[in-house]
């Protein structure tokens, strides 16, 4: 690996941290450079602008997080349960001390479309998003499995969105509800019984 490689993952990690926990606008050049502890001239190298770097950081968080999912489904074969899947994880992820919110609606909050880097990165993901849902949805008995995803969509982004305001899991539970709604009106059989709750419970239950 090349010294610039080695700095941009450096960068990269630090920016990750300080833009999710603080907000981008909050977060200066100084900053990342003493938290990656690399001269500026070397951070300026790796990325020439503090838009490059954002833009670069939301699309590193695309490729892990997505991946971080699809790595919580795939080893689930029931279709409908793998599609529950996607809530648990949300359980999870929302309930960790560090969660602030999804990185792509905080960063298109505070940058809104006048960054076009940004705007750009953050439709990216939605639309990924989208589609990997939708890849859930077509494994299905869903008539219009896209309509479905779609709405597997809204309950993600509101998980998401409630999360951080209440600062707590609560809404995963709710989502995985709904979502469980929608599969039970699918045609075929309905999910067994033991999915007919949700698989958790809060910590405030």
């Amino acid at each position: 690996m090349d010294t610039t490689t080695t700095d941009r993952a450096r960068v990269l990690e630090a920016a990750d941290a300080l833009f999710y926990a603080h907000g981008i606008q909050a977060v200066g050049m100084d900053r990342i450079r003493d938290a990656a502890r690399l001269p500026l001239k070397r951070l300026y190298r790796a990325f020439p602008s503090k838009a490059a770097l954002v833009e670069a950081y939301l699309r590193h968080r695309d490729s892990y997080s997505r991946a971080a999912l699809r790595e919580h489904t795939d080893g689930i074969a029931d279709p409908r349960e793998r599609i529950l899947a996607v809530f648990d994880w949300l359980h999870a992820w929302c309930g960790q001390p560090e969660f602030r919110g999804c990185a792509f609606a905080n960063a298109y909050g505070e940058l809104g479309e006048g960054a076009e880097g940004v705007h750009r990165a953050v439709r990216d993901h939605m639309d990924a998003v989208s589609e990997q849902l939708y890849d859930l949805a077509a494994a299905t008995t869903a008539p219009d499995p896209r309509a479905l995803g779609r709405q597997l969509h809204i309950l993600l982004a509101g998980t998401l969105s409630l999360a951080a305001v209440q600062r707590g899991s609560e809404p995963a539970l709710q989502a995985r509800a709904a979502a469980r709604a929608l599969l039970d009106a699918l045609p075929g059989d309905p999910l067994p019984p033991e999915h007919r709750t949700p698989a958790f419970r809060s910590a405030e239950a």
